[in-house]
């Protein structure tokens, strides 16, 4: 994927931050997008340290003017983008009688409606072009459900019905269009869980540990290769046997 331009949203920590940095160890120009821009300038930096090319643009999920804003500006530093990453997302865990209609909302504008209308801001160029890669963050939880999170599961579906959709309409385009659903990932939102969930989420995992950010960047970072491209439509599952 050598020069090939990648926008890779939530891109200020976790699993973006690596899926940014493993696209840019393959070649790619990345530009990471997210709120936080003082982390974002410490992903390019990191970035630039180990030769590569970075830049970064502030993003707000929620917004489709940001969205509208921010390729637009990432257009302007490198060119079209032709690999997209859909990772950001935030959570607002309750049971379902007593989520808000703002916590429903919420979720389902940053993770869903968010990740859409990105794939619509840089798909016209993919199609032009007649070469693209997307690549969906979703979750094991989209697949097996969790209680306390109607909201985040329903998001985390969503975008993998919407990976085949789209899949279906713009292959003839030679898009192809992926998911990624992560297992429990070693992130700081997992070291804050309390140890007794810790242990119940290990004991639910085959493989008995939790995944790396790196080991979803690797699975990213093939889907966004030359050499994925007769996959589409597809949901890769990195979660060390949770769920199969």
């Amino acid at each position: 994927m050598k020069d090939r331009i990648a926008l890779v949203t939530g891109a200020s920590q976790g699993i973006g931050w690596a899926c940014a940095v493993e696209l840019a160890k393959a070649g790619a120009r990345v530009v990471g997008a997210a709120r936080q821009q003082d982390k974002l300038a410490s992903l390019v930096e990191e970035i630039r340290s180990q030769g590569g090319q970075a830049s970064a643009v502030e993003l707000d999920l929620r917004s489709s003017d940001s969205i509208q804003a921010a390729v637009a500006k990432a257009r302007e530093i490198y060119g079209p983008i032709e690999i997209l990453i859909n990772n950001g997302g935030v959570t607002r865990d309750n049971l379902a009688m007593r989520m808000s209609a703002e916590q429903w909302s919420e979720v389902i504008d940053t993770n869903l409606t968010g990740a859409f209308q990105t794939i619509q801001a840089v798909l016209p160029g993919m199609v032009r072009a007649r070469w693209g890669r997307i690549v969906n963050i979703s979750s094991v939880v989209g697949l097996a459900g969790n209680p306390g999170q109607a909201n985040y599961v329903a998001s985390k579906a969503g975008l993998i019905g919407l990976t085949k959709a789209l899949a279906l309409e713009v292959a003839s385009r030679n898009v192809t269009v992926n998911a990624v659903a992560p297992g429990f990932i070693q992130t700081a939102m997992t070291e804050a869980l309390d140890e007794k969930i810790r242990e119940r989420i290990l004991d639910r995992i085959p493989l008995k540990r939790m995944g790396s950010p790196d080991e979803i960047a690797a699975a990213v970072s093939f889907l966004a290769s030359e050499r994925a491209g007769y996959l589409t439509g597809q949901v890769l599952s990195v979660n060390g046997g949770m769920y199969m």
